[in-house]
């Protein structure tokens, strides 16, 4: 939907901070949801369909990204909140278009179960396998996904004029 002027309507505070929590919950409760399902039928190292274009493995990941620094368990811990705050104060101010915002909710619902995940057990459960990258789960599928969107969708509606003064609209439609 666009206004007269063919910039996009600003959304509702109340609208972007439903969004951004709804995506994010939705994200962590799916995730929680296929990590519990893994978790219950697969045992620790076994896999389904291990020959598949996808494989569905069971496997813990106590570090970061292939399992690096497992150590650093807390700061992973500390850079997920902060991420997640960081972008729930963006989705607050956010001038572009409601679905951009939920972008901004799968990233913080993917940091936000992970992190719960290594705040409660001490690891994550990462079970999607397609062979030719390291095993992972939906809520990193949340952060990924959302990353990508965000690169190459973002910087377009950044560069548009989301004025709030009448004169900077007036000189952008001049």
């Amino acid at each position: 939907m666009e206004t007269h002027n063919g910039q996009q309507p600003r959304t509702t505070l109340r609208a972007r901070l439903l969004t951004v929590a709804g995506v994010a919950v939705g994200v962590i409760l799916l995730d929680h949801l296929t990590k519990w399902i893994v978790a219950a039928a697969i045992p620790l190292g076994s896999s389904i369909w291990p020959h598949a274009v996808v494989s569905i493995d069971h496997v813990t990941n106590s570090g970061a990204a292939w399992s690096l620094f497992p150590q650093l368990r807390w700061v992973y811990l500390l850079i997920a909140v902060i991420v997640s705050i960081y972008l729930t104060f963006l989705a607050w101010n956010w001038r572009g278009a409601l679905w951009q915002v939920a972008v901004l909710g799968c990233i913080i619902g993917g940091a936000l179960s992970n992190g719960i995940d290594r705040l409660f057990v001490g690891y994550v459960v990462d079970f999607i396998d397609f062979h030719f990258w390291p095993v992972f789960n939906v809520a990193d599928t949340g952060i990924v996904l959302g990353i990508l969107a965000a690169i190459f969708t973002f910087p377009r509606s950044l560069k548009e004029d989301h004025s709030d003064t009448p004169e900077k609209a007036a000189k952008h439609d001049e």
